[in-house]
């Protein structure tokens, strides 16, 4: 199975209203120090609407990037119960969804 594939189908588990890190996907599907490789795959998923690319996070609790803007992925965490302030996931830790 492709690795996109892998990381994708990984994410699907990540339940609404919770956040994972790029670091976290990249170590549950086994890739060491592979943030920059989720990164990418997360900007080239073809299915936004199925495979929630949004719920993916810098480590640090800020939002990070997205391919449709960051304005657009902080409605999408804010409508699922997502508190974000000054592009900062507010108690960030008991969000964050661990594999």
């Amino acid at each position: 199975m492709r690795l996109e594939k892998i990381v994708y189908k990984k994410l699907l588990e990540v339940p609404k209203g919770k956040v994972t890190t790029y670091k976290e996907l990249a170590k549950a599907v086994g890739i060491k120090n592979g943030q920059r490789a989720i990164g990418k795959i997360m900007n080239k998923n073809p299915f936004p609407a199925i495979v929630p690319c949004h719920r993916v996070v810098n480590s640090n609790g800020t939002i990070g990037g997205y391919a449709y803007g960051q304005k657009v992925k902080n409605n999408m965490l804010s409508k699922e119960g997502i508190k974000i302030k000054n592009g900062k996931i507010l108690d960030f830790e008991k969000n964050v969804h661990r594999f």
